[in-house]
Order: C-alpha cells, then structure tokens, then sequence
C-alpha cells in the first residue's frame, strides 16, 4: 500500500508565501510523475502543478511565475512552493503521484489534502 502525506497549508494573507510538501510512503518501487491539484468551494478539481521523475515541469497559466513545484527522488517527496499568493488560491491542495509498484504495475494515488486559505 502508497500513502501520500501533505503538510504546510494553512493561513496567509495576500502577497504571502506557503510551501507545501508530500511525501509518498509505504511498499513500491518508484514515483513517476507527481503533482498537485486544487479544489475550491463548489468548483472542480483542477491541476496546479506537475513534475516528472526527470524535473519536466508543467503548470497551470493560473499560477505560472508564482508557484515552483520540485521533488526529492531520494526521499519521493514533491514540494510547491507558493509565492505572491492570491485570495483566488483558497482551495483544498491535494497531492498526486502516479507510483510503479514492486508488481510491475503503476498505479495513481492521492493524498488527504490540506487546506490553504489566502485573506485579502
């Protein structure tokens, strides 16, 4: 079993910065693509950032010159690190990694999410 484990939301006003972090855990062989997505109040989940294994980085216009997203192989963790944040970022982060299991297999997981709040 894979568990992704976020942490770093939370509160900040306008203008400022969060660094989110997720690490992947538990029994398989690698993380292939990461990434992080976002859901805001009565809207639908949406892309924000992803990252391949070899550092290809794809974002959404919305947060381009804003936000980086980085990973450490070594310890299969993805980082976004939120810069200029806007009202507009408020949402759920959520975490995602496309994982190759010891079966062969590859399988998608996702973690539990974490709320960043951006005040105006």
């Amino acid at each position: 079993q894979v568990q992704l484990v976020e942490s770093g939301g939370g509160l900040v006003q306008a203008g400022g910065s969060l660094r989110l972090s997720c690490a992947a855990s538990g029994s398989f062989f690698r993380t292939n693509v990461m990434g992080w997505y976002r859901q805001a109040p009565g809207k639908k989940r949406e892309l924000v950032a992803t990252i391949t294994r070899g550092g290809v980085t794809n974002y959404a216009d919305s947060v381009k010159g804003r936000f980086t997203t980085s990973r450490d192989n070594n310890k299969s963790t993805v980082y976004l690190q939120m810069n200029s944040l806007k009202p507009e970022d408020t949402a759920v982060y959520y975490c995602n990694a496309d994982v190759t299991l010891y079966s062969g297999g590859i399988s998608d997981y996702w973690g539990q999410g974490t709320q960043v709040t951006v005040s105006s």
